[in-house]
């Protein structure tokens, strides 16, 4: 127990500590909400008022935000940090261009929506969601002039695979900080979102952009639908952008990209079914402990994407150092929130605050999956932020995490996850972001867009319940 949980538990009583995290996490909620602070400030400064008011010194506040914010980036900012550079790869060297085109050829009809639904969860496993959003709307909004299928049809089913990847499958940054702070194990956690992540996928993706394609009716924006028009009329003279050419020009091959992506998966998952199969000290169980080991995991995949993505199609080692080096300045921001939302975690444990919910969830006999979904979507539609809905719940139920089993701590994990993707309304970028690619007015958005968010968000954790049952 550190200095700060000595005295605040000693100090003060459970009416202040409970008043402590909820004008913390009000502070927090206020200054990105209304104030529109950077999440990293507001967590700093939400972080003080959280431990001050429970009664702790300045120092120890400072102590146990600082120490949070080291294990955090100790833990989940290198994985953040090897995936993105696999992300960039692939990006650059044309290979996510590649497996969405090859796909994409291959299928019509209706089978398009699933295959973008397939093709968005794939590209989606190394990249960010945001990333993930610009390299494949341009691909769905030509898919949908091309094939007159309806953008809805398909861009639904692409937006909710990048989604649904981003909110339960490591090694994204907001399942990586549930799994950290609740110390549940990765491997096991990425198999049960897998498992979570197909029948979520298919019923927000193609089944319900099936749905609402009939009753909300979007036109192909106007600057993509010229672009078009040009190719399909034998125009090619319009300008391409640098990188587009490039990336055209390299093209790594549909199997080499793939696989490349799917490396550090199937080594974390094969740790994670070595565990289950195999006996302490069994050779083939340690190998795969070693091998699926998440850095380990992720270093081998960026160093094949290095040459299957890399060196394979062209890039000199100057070339593929840039990309790397690239690919670290934009997650900045991210590594920045994280661990500043692990401070705030730390100094939530540190206080107390977690013990106090984690007996009146006892008295109250609420399961901790169902409130770490609920404190979830509470600070999600509030802040509009994922990450910070993620690492504030869990911070909150990290002691119940200490009552339950191996197997139901990576399900609370997931659970978070699926709440922290609740309703994304006007306070999330990914709103505006999607808004502005697909044209849509905040109305056609909130239909849409919010909806899908929280079908994804209900679905999952309905699976994440299921699995409860019969593991």
């Amino acid at each position: 127990m550190t200095p700060l949980a000595a005295e605040a538990i000693t100090d003060a009583g459970t009416g202040q500590l409970v008043l402590a995290a909820v004008l913390g996490i009000a502070v927090v909620i206020v200054l990105i909400a209304w104030a529109k602070w950077h999440p990293f400030l507001s967590l700093i400064i939400g972080s003080a008022v959280l431990g001050l008011v429970a009664g702790a010194g300045p120092a120890d506040v400072v102590t146990s935000f600082t120490t949070g914010l080291g294990s955090t980036v100790g833990s989940v900012g290198l994985l953040i940090a090897l995936g993105s550079m696999i992300g960039a790869l692939l990006a650059e060297s044309g290979g996510a261009d590649g497996i969405v085109n090859r796909i994409v050829d291959r299928v019509s009809g209706n089978a398009l929506p699933w295959a973008m639904a397939g093709v968005a969860a794939l590209v989606g496993l190394p990249l960010f969601f945001e990333v993930g959003v610009v390299l494949l709307v341009p691909i769905v909004l030509l898919v949908a002039r091309r094939t007159d299928i309806g953008l809805l049809r398909v861009g639904i089913p692409a937006l909710a695979g990048l989604s649904v990847l981003h909110g339960l499958v490591p090694p994204h940054p907001g399942p990586l900080v549930a799994v950290s702070s609740l110390n549940a194990d990765l491997g096991l956690t990425l198999l049960f979102g897998l498992i979570c992540a197909v029948p979520t996928v298919i019923i927000a993706g193609p089944v319900y952009g099936n749905w609402i394609a009939k009753r909300v009716h979007l036109p192909v924006p106007a600057l993509l639908a010229k672009a078009d028009a040009n190719v399909a009329s034998g125009d090619e003279d319009y300008e391409k952008d640098a990188t587009e050419v490039r990336r055209e020009q390299r093209n790594p091959g549909f199997w080499p990209a793939v696989l490349t992506v799917l490396l550090p998966i199937v080594l974390m998952l094969a740790r994670a079914i070595g565990e289950l199969t195999a006996d302490k000290g069994n050779p083939v169980r340690d190998t795969l402990d070693v091998l699926g080991n998440p850095p380990v995991a992720l270093l081998f995949g960026v160093l094949l994407a290095m040459w299957s993505l890399g060196r394979r199609v062209g890039m000199d080692r100057r070339e593929t150092n840039a990309v790397l080096g690239g690919s670290l300045p934009p997650i900045a921001g991210i590594l920045l929130i994280v661990a500043a939302g692990g401070g705030f975690k730390q100094v939530l444990v540190d206080a107390g605050v977690g013990n106090v919910v984690a007996d009146a969830a006892k008295d109250a006999n609420i399961s901790a999956l169902l409130l770490g979904f609920l404190v979830a979507v509470g600070i999600r539609v509030a802040t509009g932020s994922a990450t910070v809905a993620t690492i504030t719940a869990a911070g909150i139920v990290q002691p119940l995490a200490a009552t339950l089993d191996k197997p139901e701590v990576s399900l609370l994990a997931l659970a978070i996850g699926c709440g922290s993707l609740f309703f994304s309304h006007v306070n999330d970028a990914g709103f505006w972001l999607v808004k502005e690619y697909f044209g849509m007015t905040v109305g056609q958005t909130i239909k849409t867009w919010s909806v899908m968010e929280t079908i994804i968000s209900v679905v999952g954790v309905c699976c994440v319940f299921l699995l409860n049952l019969v593991v």
